[in-house]
């Protein structure tokens, strides 16, 4: 393909019951793209699900010999994409119409980098919880800090910033320090209120368990260069913000964000 736009990259492990949904909601995207599934070694029937695709000119299928995980996964899909940004989406997640074309028109009207968008969250079988989280207009590093509000399947960024941030370390919240990197660089992400991200809940995914998902996040600052002492300050605030965003949801949290 050419004049590829943006290339939506689609992490998939065992995501067979999904990914379909996620797929569907990127084609409807009214920009040119192409979309790079990237299986990390599924061994559910991911060909079977994606065989009614087999034609599409925008779809790409990348296989990791063995598992990986999700950074090195959505890693490879950035190093291969041919779009000018990338879009990340989760093989249970997906959007409504128009998210990428709001995203591009704030980015190119305020030179950002990075956007990101609200989400509607979702139960596992895809049925609204009936709750919605927003995010601010302009999320800076200081505030990233102390509230990870950006999601990462609503995330649209430059192609050339995501390779030269890539994602890292798979026990911690990689997509975090990825978004914590990228604006103590470049200053600020555009966050767009309205949810264009249905983001689907489950408690038995990487961080399911809060005891876990706390760790993950306390490691995050430390792999940034803070003490531990200011590491427990941010976490603290991290773990406030949380409570508040989740309460009455009635699940567990599944990733950061």
């Amino acid at each position: 393909m050419e004049n590829v736009t943006v290339s939506v990259i689609l992490p998939v492990h065992n995501g067979a019951a999904t990914i379909g949904q996620a797929i569907e909601s990127a084609l409807v995207q009214k920009v040119p793209l192409e979309i790079i599934v990237v299986d990390d070694g599924s061994t559910d029937d991911l060909e079977g699900a994606l065989a009614k695709y087999a034609r599409l000119p925008q779809l790409r299928c990348l296989r990791n010999e063995k598992n990986l995980g999700v950074a090195a996964s959505r890693n490879r899909g950035v190093e291969a994409a041919r779009g000018e940004y990338v879009a990340f989406l989760d093989a249970d997640d997906w959007w409504e119409p128009g998210k990428l074309t709001a995203q591009l028109q704030v980015m190119r009207r305020r030179n950002m980098v990075l956007s990101c968008t609200g989400r509607e969250l979702m139960r596992a079988d895809g049925s609204s919880t009936g709750r919605s989280i927003s995010v601010r207009d302009r999320i800076t590093y200081r505030s990233l800090l102390y509230h990870n509000c950006i999601n990462c399947s609503s995330v649209l960024l430059r192609t050339e910033v995501a390779r030269e941030f890539p994602m890292e370390h798979d026990e911690a919240h990689e997509d975090y320090i990825m978004w914590l990197r990228i604006l103590k660089k470049y200053g600020e992400a555009a966050g767009l209120p309205h949810p264009y991200l249905k983001y689907r809940m489950a408690a038995n995914s990487k961080s399911g368990s809060k005891l876990h998902s706390a760790g993950m996040t306390y490691r995050v600052y430390r792999y940034m260069g803070y003490g531990p002492l200011p590491s427990l300050f941010f976490f603290v605030s991290y773990a406030l913000h949380g409570v508040w965003k989740y309460a009455g949801a009635g699940h567990r949290m599944r990733r950061s964000g």
